[in-house]
């Protein structure tokens, strides 16, 4: 299990744009599987939506994201590196996240050639799926 200290020394986020509080597990280069807690408190829930708070879909794509990276930034020749975006494919968003909801984010890296890889993402809340695809990425 990794702390938020553990995670911040493998990926570069840090407040307010960490989006993983834990990792339960992970194997380095293969798999990562991390939580986070959504809080009323965080600043997004303001704007969206005043009154009825619904977790932005982009940030849950973006903790998932977070997630790939602990797996992919793990790995030992990819320490100190980062891990960028090369694309989101066939991404659905299936169930609303809101304020109290814990997110479980699964990420299983599917294919890798060089510096560039596919995740296979889920992000679920108590066992639904809210979101489900695909994440491109690539290691600089």
């Amino acid at each position: 299990m990794l702390e938020v200290t553990d995670i911040m020394k493998i990926i570069p986020q840090r407040a307010p744009f960490l989006m993983i509080d834990r990792v339960e597990e992970y194997v380095p280069g293969e798999s990562c599987i991390a939580y986070k807690n959504v809080c009323i408190n965080e600043p997004h829930f303001a704007g969206h939506f005043p009154g009825n708070p619904i977790m932005p879909g982009v940030l849950i794509v973006e903790a998932l994201a977070q997630t790939g990276a602990v797996a992919i930034l793990s790995k030992e020749e990819n320490k100190g590196k980062n891990a960028l975006f090369g694309g989101i494919d066939k991404l659905r968003f299936k169930k609303q996240v809101l304020p109290g909801d814990t997110l479980k984010l699964e990420v299983k890296i599917i294919k890798q050639k060089g510096p560039i890889g596919v995740g296979e993402a889920v992000a679920t809340v108590d066992g639904k799926v809210a979101v489900k695809g695909e994440l491109t990425f690539a290691i600089v």
